[in-house]
């Protein structure tokens, strides 16, 4: 639970219902969950096995592995870019608690769709407003890392995971009554082949790191959490399963609800915070359902931002050599990600002019530099390191096996790791930089 948690976030229900409006639907969907096949599941497989057979954080974990300091940047690079996205996953956490504030106080019934744009523009406009929503998360999480991975992070994913199932499929239930719902459901659905192009394909490829938070090294420090009792292919099986299934119930539920209400696929990041807004104040307990959704959003946020501040504070904790202690590193990864967050927003509203680059806010450039860019190049060198430079003893996360069924299953992955992901990956980069 607590590595679905990981995995399962904002990815899942804010930007892939707004990625898959924005690029065709159907053929979005069935590019995606080819990329989740061919390269999203192995990269999580890896991550765990890099974590389990080292024992060590992110930081440290290729170095005990290797038993040189060759691939230790890749400690650093993983640790340099979770800041960066923690900044702009704050920024979007933010904006949740803001919406579940709202909900609580029906600060938004009564509107129409152009009402709700404007009312989006003016609160991720409004700076203090935006920033006490922003800090608010980076507190709550710190919380529940100071309480340690047992009481922590474990006790509250047992919880929220489930709980965060129900909820969606309760939304997606009452959602697939409204009238005009069927028609959603065909685009998500059917397949329009001339809408699958190379932009697509690397959108698509893109979604699949960022939903399944592949590429940062996440998953290296629950792996090296991980008791060697327990089936590491199950569990990553069981993750990829549950955060494809929250990313599709999140599908359901708002593109029936867009055209049954008139309103744009392709309205973009705002999607979710437009869109069902409009949807919630016309459904059977209004006040109710919206509650209920923006929490669930809160929730699923929060489980992934747990995950990338306990990879700052473990890697923290061992890099200072005992000098700080777990409650010392979490204070301090606090205070440098709260100080990232303010700098996001106060280039995002505009109140400080000179934290604009080329025209763009920092937030708009962390997102793609971050999904573009830095998690493929963090999964291309994991499969590298795994495919080919550890030794083939420690491939072990799938047995080998007697079984004539299953025989086939560790082959596969080695195949995958060692030329099928590594390719797709300088394929996406060589189509991002216009050279293919």
């Amino acid at each position: 639970m607590a590595a679905a948690g990981s995995a399962v976030g904002l990815g899942n229900i804010w930007k892939f219902p707004y990625e898959a409006g924005e690029n065709g639907g159907g053929a979005f969907l069935i590019i995606y969950l080819l990329c989740v096949l061919m390269f999203g599941l192995p990269l999580l497989m890896t991550e765990l096995l890099i974590g389990r057979k080292s024992r060590k954080t992110t930081f440290s974990a290729f170095r005990a592995i290797s038993g040189s300091d060759r691939w230790q940047w890749m400690g650093w690079w993983s640790s340099i870019t979770i800041y960066i996205l923690m900044g702009f996953y704050f920024v979007v956490t933010g904006w949740c608690f803001n919406y579940l504030y709202e909900a609580v106080f029906n600060t938004y019934i009564g509107m129409d769709s152009a009402a709700l744009l404007d009312h989006f523009a003016a609160n991720v406009s409004d700076t203090p407003r935006m920033i006490l929503c922003s800090l608010f998360p980076v507190l709550l999480t710190a919380a529940v890392l100071w309480m340690g991975v047992n009481k922590g992070i474990e006790r509250l994913s047992k919880i929220l995971m489930p709980l965060l199932l129900v909820m969606m499929i309760v939304m997606a239930g009452r959602v697939l009554m409204l009238d005009g719902s069927s028609t959603g459901m065909r685009f998500l659905f059917e397949i329009d082949t001339s809408q699958i192009t190379p932009a697509v394909f690397m959108k698509a490829a893109g979604q699949c790191f960022f939903s399944l938070s592949v590429g940062l090294g996440l998953l290296i420090t629950y792996g090296a959490y991980m008791p060697a009792s327990q089936n590491a292919t199950v569990t990553s099986i069981q993750v990829v399963v549950v955060d494809t299934l929250v990313a599709l119930l999140a599908g359901v539920i708002i593109f029936p609800a867009v055209f049954a209400f008139g309103f744009d696929p392709a309205e973009g990041p705002e999607l979710v915070f437009v869109v069902l807004p409009a949807v919630l104040q016309n459904m059977s307990f209004a006040w109710f359902s919206g509650v209920l959704f923006f929490l669930l959003l809160c929730i699923a946020a929060i489980t992934s931002t747990i995950s990338l501040m306990e990879v700052e504070v473990a890697a923290l904790t061992e890099y200072s050599g005992g000098r700080l202690n777990r409650h010392q590193s979490v204070l301090i990864t606090t205070a440098v990600t709260s100080l990232l967050v303010a700098i996001y927003v106060l280039s995002m509203t505009g109140a400080c002019p000179s934290l604009r680059f080329f025209g763009h806010d920092l937030f708009g450039l962390a997102d793609t530099l971050v999904t573009t860019f830095m998690m493929p190049l963090g999964a291309l060198c994991m499969s590298l390191f795994a495919g080919w430079f550890m030794p083939s003893k420690d491939i072990e996360i799938i047995p080998r096996s007697g079984n004539r069924y299953k025989q086939w299953l560790r082959p596969l992955f080695v195949f995958l790791l060692r030329w099928v992901v590594p390719t797709a990956i300088v394929f996406i980069f060589l189509n991002g930089l216009d050279i293919l």
